[in-house]
């Protein structure tokens, strides 16, 4: 197929599924969606720098706390379940 031909399929396609969409009243639903979405974003409070390295490093100690808490479990479980099914 001519190169042509293909980019006017694509552009009919495009154009009769946003004339479906704008005849739906789809587009002006998602055009009130994103301008609340703007609007309620534009009340949140973002953390500063220091508060957000502060919560990242919260983060990343919980998680290594997690893991080896999992993996003390883990081998703890392993040595239960061997000395149970070495009676």
């Amino acid at each position: 197929m001519n190169e042509y031909v293909k980019i006017g399929i694509v552009v009919v396609v495009v154009g009769a599924v946003f004339a479906f969409l704008w005849r739906r009243g789809m587009l002006a639903r998602l055009t009130a969606y994103i301008s609340q979405t703007r609007d309620e974003l534009k009340k949140c409070t973002w953390p500063s720098r220091a508060e957000l390295k502060g919560s990242t490093v919260v983060v990343i100690i919980s998680t290594l706390l997690l893991g080896a808490f999992t993996v003390v479990v883990d081998i703890a479980v392993r040595w239960v379940v061997n000395q149970i099914t070495h009676l």
